[in-house]
């Protein structure tokens, strides 16, 4: 059964190229048959794991600028999201009746009496009480009675303990399994947005040999939409399919759409990888005869456009498709297509497009410069794109990181033509940009690059140490190679050996050339020369593991528990975590897996990534995640260093609107009163409030603001301005919105069951 769950739940569309044709209709199952009948004509596709494209142009996969433009999508009627969940669109959706006799038709008084007793009583109870008093029952209740109890929790609105009633239910001999019951508290689950408690009861449906029902496919697509949990979309795309493929489904015209502005409006460039999925969404409005909004259009042009490799008979194939709608070709298409020019150097095309965005005379955006910067720089005129770069600013009062990397790029051609440009201009375009916005690492390597070849190692040591000491931006194996060079060709060895067992530690290649050399320097100095073989933390890097783990990192051991991974998992709607993983993926750069390392040509760095699996995790492992559950240790007391406070602040911690800093963590109420007395003895006052199976740490009032001077210290100085008093940050900000400490807690959870809740970021 488990081998049949994990093959159904990885049925999705593979799209043998991007244009969209006729296929074969199958007929609509009826929801509740088996699926061996079902979809016994039905063919079936996998879809292959997303492409990897890497963002050539910025080199920052979190400028805001390169997200496609959604703010006409926002207001459109088709693409309301709450829409989806409107009496009005799922009214019409086929769902099984549930049959419940009611409560005077049962024949026997004591039953009744009995029933009663427990729909009054289950809901008062938290989940280790109401599995208590549901055994006590066993001896006379029945699949009829547990039905009615649960289908009543319903009626009230009671549908966490209704859940529990039916998980408790199925491990019972009498167990039958209900389809029309599973469904309703599927839906019931769904539309409360907690789209665990949904899947799970999904699965069982799939567990049983049945399809789902229509509204349990639409309402669980729409659930994972709703969520701000990595991994979501990717489950809303694969249930989206399965309703398709696997039950026959024609979904709602408001679940496509939004599950494709779901698709485009992801945070940076990260979107360019659901092309597949958005031509799977675009080709099934068509087979359907269903309305095509312009947003879908202009959306999947830009998706076209973020590729690496550009499809341009299919980009002019949906401006025909839009044209032949009486659909105008607006400035969001327009800057898409002058976007593919660049990456092919169609200069021709570029420039005809430009003319018809000046006629639209609605002003040009930054990336049409950009853009046309690009395409002039691939097929060999910098001079042409650096006037471009003048008449933007001239035109827009200034240029943000995107151009200036563009426009450092075109000076560093220029020295290489040998042409009137020179590294002065070229150190001008770093310093305004540094005054402007934040560079990003290659344009610091760009730079760096320039000082070591014009000799000015003293400026090129001073900008490394800024690099390194700068979290988000970090060094790397290029900007290490560049320095060393400087060093080894000017005769500091002292600083070339440095830099070496850096590079050493930090498991950098040196460059072939290099090699020779520093070879020859440490045999001038050491005795035997010894390349660093086994891996070991720093003391900084163990104080900020602590703190990682307590905000939530996880660690995977193997069987044996010899050998154990760490897992580093961001969230890609935090902007605070976009900035962290970065400083983290440098932090523990030699420890990383080496399918997690990117090429040194790309800052896109990916937002989960590991360790290889070593002994010498061992004791974080045992410490924090012994048996593979999350704990808090018991000597937790002694590692609460500022530094570890400060990474449990970046990761799993929240400030309100208020001003109040709050700390999520996982585990009893022992471990956290631990934390608090140690926390108490630093002179830090502090409140506690447990939701389902997490406590809140809140430092309230003026002890936030003593919190926040012992570990601004250690906060990485990109963050500061987001965590610091006065600016909201937006780790947790959904799960913390109803948080008040003045309160019991806010679920009746009990903090041991963790199967079924909805506030874990694993999928």
């Amino acid at each position: 059964m488990r081998s049949s769950l994990s093959l159904l739940r990885s049925l999705t569309l593979s799209l043998s190229h991007h244009h969209y044709h006729p296929t074969h209709r199958f007929p609509r199952p009826i929801s509740g048959f088996p699926l061996a009948v079902a979809a016994k004509s039905r063919r079936v596709l996998a879809l292959p794991s997303s492409s990897t494209f890497v963002e050539h142009l910025s080199g920052e996969a979190s400028q805001p600028g390169e997200n496609w433009d959604l703010s006409n999508v926002a207001q459109g009627e088709a693409f309301n999201l709450d829409k989806c969940f409107s009496s009005a669109d799922l009214k019409h959706l086929a769902v099984p009746e549930l049959e419940v006799p009611e409560l005077e038709d049962l024949p026997e008084q004591w039953r009744r009496s009995k029933l009663a007793w427990l729909c009054k009583e289950l809901p008062a109870h938290k989940a280790g009480t109401l599995s208590r008093i549901l055994n006590a029952q066993k001896k006379w209740m029945r699949q009829e009675d547990a039905t009615y109890v649960a289908v009543h929790c319903m009626r009230i609105r009671e549908n966490d303990v209704g859940f529990r009633v039916y998980k408790w239910m199925m491990q019972q001999h009498w167990y039958r399994f209900d389809f029309a019951l599973a469904t309703k508290l599927a839906d019931y689950m769904g539309k409360e947005r907690k789209f665990s408690k949904c899947r799970d009861i999904f699965d069982d449906i799939i567990n049983q040999g049945r399809v789902p029902s229509e509204s349990t496919f639409h309402i669980l697509v729409v659930a994972y939409l709703s969520a701000s949990v990595q991994g979501c979309l990717e489950e809303a795309c694969g249930i989206y399919n399965r309703m398709i493929q696997l039950g026959g489904y024609q979904p709602r015209l408001s679940l496509h759409n939004s599950l494709f502005k779901a698709l485009v409006s992801k945070p940076g460039t990260s979107s360019k990888h659901y092309l597949k999925q958005a031509e799977f969404i675009f080709h099934n409005l068509v087979t359907t005869g269903l309305e095509i909004h312009k947003d879908i259009y202009s959306g999947l042009i830009w998706l076209h456009s973020c590729q690496d490799t550009i499809d341009k008979e299919r980009m002019t194939s949906l401006r025909k498709e839009m044209q032949q709608a009486g659909i105008e070709v607006g400035r969001d298409v327009l800057v898409s297509i002058l976007r593919a020019c660049s990456k092919e150097g169609d200069v021709e095309e570029a420039e005809s497009t430009w003319l018809k965005l000046l006629q639209l005379d609605v002003g040009l955006p930054y990336q049409a410069y950009v853009y046309k910067m690009e395409a002039y720089s691939k097929v060999g005129e910098p001079r042409r794109s650096l006037e471009i770069f003048r008449e933007m600013k001239e035109q827009l009062g200034s240029a943000n990181a995107v151009a200036y990397h563009k426009v450092i790029e075109v000076y560093v051609k220029l020295k290489k033509l040998n042409l009137q440009s020179s590294h002065d201009k070229l150190e001008s375009a770093f310093f305004q940009c540094l005054e402007r916005c934040r560079p990003s690492r290659t344009i610091y390597s760009i730079y760096l690059d320039s000082l070591v070849k014009v000799g000015n190692l003293d400026k090129a040591e001073e900008i490394f140490d800024q690099m390194q000491s700068n979290g988000p931006t970090g060094i790397n194996s290029r900007s290490c190679n560049t320095i060393l060079s400087g060093y080894l060709s000017s005769g500091d060895y002292v600083k070339a050996e440095k830099i070496f067992d850096l590079m050493c530690q930090k498991k950098y290649d040196v460059d072939s050339p290099l090699m020779e050399k520093i070879d020859y320097v440490l045999s001038l100095s050491r005795k035997v020369v010894k390349r660093p073989v086994s891996l070991k933390l720093s003391k900084e890097q163990r104080e900020v593991l602590v703190g990682m783990l307590l905000g939530g990192l996880q660690i995977e051991s193997d069987e044996d528990r010899k050998n154990h991974m760490i897992r580093f998992e961001f969230s890609e709607n935090s902007s605070t975590h976009s900035l962290l993983r970065r400083h983290m993926y440098d932090q523990y750069h030699e420890w990383l897996h080496p399918s997690c390392k990117t090429s040194e040509s790309t800052d896109d760095i990916p937002y989960n990534f590991s360790t290889i699996s070593h002994s010498y995790l061992g004791f974080y492992a045992d410490q924090f995640w012994p048996k593979g559950r999350q704990v808090i240790p018991k000597l937790i007391h002694r590692w609460l260093t500022p530094c570890a406070l400060a990474y449990w602040y970046m990761y799993g911690g929240h400030r309100t609107s208020s001003g109040d800093i709050l700390l999520k963590i996982k585990g009893n109420e022992e471990g956290v009163e631990k934390i608090v007395r140690a926390l108490k003895a630093k002179s830090l006052d502090c409140k506690v409030k447990r939701k389902g199976r997490y406590f809140w740490i809140g430092f309230l009032g003026s002890n936030s603001t003593w919190f926040w001077k012992l570990v601004e210290p250690y906060i990485l100085d990109d963050l500061k301005h987001l965590l610091k008093g006065g600016q909201i940050s937006d780790n947790s900000a959904v799960e913390t919105e109803n948080i008040n400490f003045g309160s019991g807690s806010d679920t009746d959870e009990n903090a041991s069951e963790s199967d079924h809740t909805d506030n874990d970021n694993n999928l």
